[in-house]
């Protein structure tokens, strides 16, 4: 069996990527291509939509057809561009900045709505690009460059923000596990109907792990790796053993009706009574 690399998705000549030494966000790529390939995909019929920030670079490298939007308003625009040609397969690659925080009312209200999009978000618990300012996921505690001597707040479990808005798919998996990410970014993309939500722990070496000391790139994926419980084992456990823990897995798959097919349903409803 040939192994699928997805390079016809890849734009090689712009290599080498835009992002730091270390960042992890080059492993989420290659899962997406390679699950862009697998799940019969294609170039033509495809839109990547960004925002700003490091993962937002990422439209730079795909050889489909992509839209660059403004910080915090890729699934707006991702929405908008599905609902005016529903026959597109649509990609909105946000970060926990772009998406979660100050894109995180359009988040809600996407999965709210199930909009028929597919969102993988790169998530480093900080602004990465901008310096390494806190986000809607930074950790408690955590020193970052507006958090000098630990961060005052909670963070958002941004899967379980996500599937209690209501998404048909939710999972989330870290770049410490490629093959597994890789599987939950190719079911998302075979699902037709309804918000799907990847959410790919990611690392920060640059502004984070300097920032708390966490070591470099392959230690901070080791503990990454180390860090995570499978969502199974996760609900047989106590509270307090999961405190500080990443749980990776599926946290919704289920069937729904999807925006555009509730929309068409209102349309057809508003021609019948516009004709009497």
């Amino acid at each position: 069996m040939t192994r699928k690399t997805g390079e016809m998705f890849l734009k090689r000549e712009l290599l080498p990527f835009f992002w730091c030494s270390g960042c992890g966000n080059g492993i989420i790529m290659g899962c997406i291509f390679r699950a862009m390939e697998e799940s019969g995909l294609s170039r033509e019929n495809t839109v990547v939509v960004t925002g700003i920030g490091c993962w937002g670079k990422a439209d730079d490298y795909f050889t489909t057809h992509a839209f660059h939007g403004t910080h915090g308003r890729a699934l707006a625009v991702a929405t908008g561009i599905k609902s005016a040609n529903p026959s597109l397969d649509v990609i909105a690659l946000v970060g926990d900045g772009d998406g979660a925080t100050i894109g995180g009312n359009h988040l809600i209200h996407a999965a709210r709505r199930n909009a028929d999009i597919t969102v993988i978000m790169s998530n480093n618990n900080n602004y990465g690009m901008t310096g390494g300012q806190y986000s809607g996921t930074t950790p408690f505690g955590a020193i970052t460059s507006t958090s000098r001597y630990g961060h005052a707040e909670d963070e958002f479990d941004v899967s379980e923000l996500v599937k209690t808005a209501g998404a048909g798919y939710v999972a989330k998996g870290t770049i410490a596990n490629p093959l597994q990410l890789q599987k939950f970014i190719e079911k998302a993309f075979q699902k037709r109907n309804g918000f799907r939500f990847v959410e790919a722990m990611n690392i920060c070496p640059t502004y984070y792990g300097k920032n708390n000391k966490t070591g470099n790139a392959p230690e901070m994926i080791e503990k990454l790796r180390k860090n995570t419980v499978e969502i199974k084992t996760a609900r047989a456990a106590e509270p307090h053993e999961l405190k500080g823990k990443i749980i990776v897995g599926e946290y919704a798959d289920k069937e729904v009706d999807g925006f555009i097919k509730r929309y068409k349903e209102i349309q057809k409803k508003a021609s019948v009574v516009s004709r009497k």
